[in-house]
């Protein structure tokens, strides 16, 4: 069974050397589908917000400075983790970051997560939309997927959007492998059950809007009978 965990984090500023991870977000995937699983977790990062982190997040100082220590979380989000593959968006930020925390931890610290071995899904955007926009927002707005939750960047939020998208990037629904999740199943994780298995090419979702639709009918009406793809497609048929 393919495992991955979409992750994304808010942080004080933009530089991982001197700012902190402040929330971390995860989803766990089976074979690409999401199980219902999720770690969220908060974290004190012993420093001040930067103001244009807040303004991206609007995770204050105050808020912050009953959470946990990121030593203090980091069991439970290696345990959450595991062996699966990480699924990113810009995956070189919050791999810094969390590199980083790794780092502060000296001798406790784990080994420093290879980029290599990280899904990037902006590095997946830009090789299936090259020239395009393709922050999550111009993803969201290009696969339909909505995102009007979104007023403020969040890391479990914005995990669960990434997860939408990592699976519209992959080509949409996943059911080839005849699988899928039930939800939690208490303490043994997600349950399993057989499901239909798709065949042949999938319907594209139409991008017309219904003035373009209604405008393409009345033009290929006025070709008439005669017209030279009509007779095409009865040959064809």
């Amino acid at each position: 069974m393919l495992r991955e965990i979409v992750l994304d984090t808010e942080t004080t500023g933009t530089e991982a050397k001197t700012d902190r991870l402040i929330e971390i977000g995860c989803i766990e995937l089976l074979n690409h589908i999401p199980s219902g699983r999720e770690f969220h977790r908060y974290i004190n990062p012993q420093r001040a917000v930067s103001e244009g982190a807040f303004r991206v997040h609007g995770l204050s100082d105050a808020f912050l400075s009953d959470k946990p220590l990121f030593a203090q979380i980091l069991p439970d989000f290696l345990e959450f983790c595991g062996d699966a593959t990480l699924v990113i968006h810009n995956a070189a930020f919050d791999v810094g970051f969390l590199n980083a925390e790794y780092a502060r931890l000296g001798d406790k610290a784990p080994p420093p997560i290879e980029l290599a071995s990280v899904v990037d899904t902006l590095a997946l955007a830009r090789r299936k939309h090259p020239g395009a926009a393709n922050n999550l927002d111009a993803l969201c707005s290009r696969y339909g997927i909505d995102n009007s939750r979104r007023t403020k960047h969040g890391a479990l939020l914005d995990s669960q959007i990434l997860a939408e998208v990592y699976i519209e990037l992959l080509g949409g629904k996943q059911t080839t492998l005849g699988l899928t999740v039930e939800g939690n199943a208490g303490p043994a994780g997600p349950s399993l059950r057989a499901a239909p298995v798709e065949h042949g090419p999938r319907p594209t979702r139409s991008r017309l809007t219904e003035a373009e639709l209604a405008a393409h009918a009345a033009f290929t009406a006025g070709l008439g009978e005669k017209a030279i793809w009509r007779e095409y497609v009865v040959e064809a048929g």
